[in-house]
């Protein structure tokens, strides 16, 4: 019976014993599941900062000068003096026109006004004769009166043969049709051979100037009342009057170049709302071609302390209003509702809501909900594309700063 008392309190404790050690097991697995209910989600940390307001347009490419050639008279091309394609100077000659019947209306003019060149001097000398033979009574009044319309008909004559002459010598220049102004010429309509006429429709060329060219871009008058209003209320200081701007290429490429804005129209469009901006760009390497479609980005100004925020980030609630959620100090999930302006790549500017230091959660929001504790992995968003490109360590609650 003893033997059976001391097996029985030997059992006892082995039962008691494991039932010790089983309970720390327990409070592990209790802390563990706490630790899973919080959820890991992607936060950026926000900071104030001086942010570029631009602008991107689209446009196209124009060329800063453009040139017509037309034939001033009419007669037969002989020869064609320039490279279809090639940059021509200002004055370069372009076509030559069969100049031989204009040469011959210039000599003639000339001979003209030699011939009425030739009898002022006789008609001259008549009336300061006639005009001492009155004195004696010698001849009638009426007499010196006609000597002296003869001779004002004869230096009319020279005047309208003078005139004769530049109008010949004139039409014998546009014999040679030259460059009105420089730039690159397209392709001849007209080969050495063909009869042009004054001030037929069709073109013979075209020259364009391509260096510096123009862009001429669309603003949408909102955006420049918008931008207006931002002035006036500080929150963005103006650029100045030499506003630069960037071209982004049909490829996706940036020109190298940096150009400046010209002018802006003074109408907006009653159809579009829209109304044009140029801006002058260097083409020395005459990359840009009229016609090309290229988006400007025009540096309107800065917006000094202000706030970027992931467009990732942010959502739209039942009333229409622009929310993120945030991460607290503590690691709370809370919402916001954000006063957003104008987008900035991949960014909004954010004009109110938001605070030095401040977390915003850009991934795993779908997982979270408003007062539910979350743990905030500190990413980097990649300013060209929007997504996440780095993840970092987890940041525990109590060592997320608030500004």
């Amino acid at each position: 019976m003893k033997t059976r008392s001391v097996i029985a309190k030997i059992v006892t404790l082995a039962i008691l014993a494991a039932l010790a050690g089983c309970k720390p097991a327990s409070n592990d697995k209790a802390t563990a599941s706490a630790g899973a209910d919080r959820p890991e989600v992607g936060v950026v940390t926000l900071y104030p900062q001086a942010v570029a307001i631009t602008a991107e347009l689209p446009g196209r490419v124009v060329a800063s000068l453009t040139a017509e050639v037309r034939p001033q008279i009419s007669g037969i091309i002989q020869r064609r003096l320039f490279i279809e394609g090639n940059e021509v100077a200002e004055g370069a000659p372009l076509y030559q026109i069969d100049s031989a019947p204009y040469q011959a209306a210039y000599n003639s003019a000339s001979a003209a006004l030699q011939k009425a060149d030739a009898s002022v001097p006789s008609a001259q000398a008549k009336v300061e004769r006639y005009q001492g033979l009155v004195k004696q009574n010698a001849i009638s009044k009426q007499e010196l009166d006609d000597a002296v319309a003869t001779l004002a008909q004869a230096r009319a004559d020279v005047a309208t043969a003078k005139a004769n002459v530049e109008t010949a010598r004139i039409n014998l220049d546009y014999t040679t049709i030259k460059a009105p102004i420089g730039g690159r010429t397209d392709k001849s309509s007209l080969t050495p051979g063909a009869l042009v006429t004054a001030g037929q429709t069709s073109v013979l060329t075209t020259i364009r100037t391509l260096d510096p060219i123009f862009v001429d871009v669309t603003q949408s008058s909102t955006n420049l009342l918008n931008l207006r209003q931002s002035i006036d209320a500080g929150r963005v200081n103006i650029a100045g009057s030499n506003v630069a701007v960037k071209l982004k290429l049909e490829n996706g490429t940036i020109y190298p170049l940096t150009g400046k804005l010209e002018f802006s129209e003074a109408n907006v469009s009653t159809s579009t709302g829209t109304f044009t901006v140029r801006a002058v760009f260097p083409n020395p390497q005459r990359l840009l071609l009229p016609g090309m479609y290229a988006r400007a980005i025009v540096e309107e100004g800065v917006a000094p302390n202000s706030f970027l925020v992931p467009q990732r980030a942010v959502t739209r609630n039942t009333k229409g209003e622009a929310t993120a959620m945030f991460l607290d100090r503590n690691g709370n999930v809370e919402e916001r509702v954000l006063s957003i302006g104008r987008s900035v790549g991949n960014n909004w500017l954010v004009g109110s809501g938001i605070a030095n230091g401040d977390r915003v959660i850009v991934e795993g929001i779908q997982f979270v909900r408003v007062g539910q504790q979350a743990k905030g992995v500190e990413v980097v968003i990649d300013e060209t594309t929007g997504e996440i490109r780095e993840r970092r360590a987890a940041i525990p609650p109590d060592h997320a700063t608030k500004g």
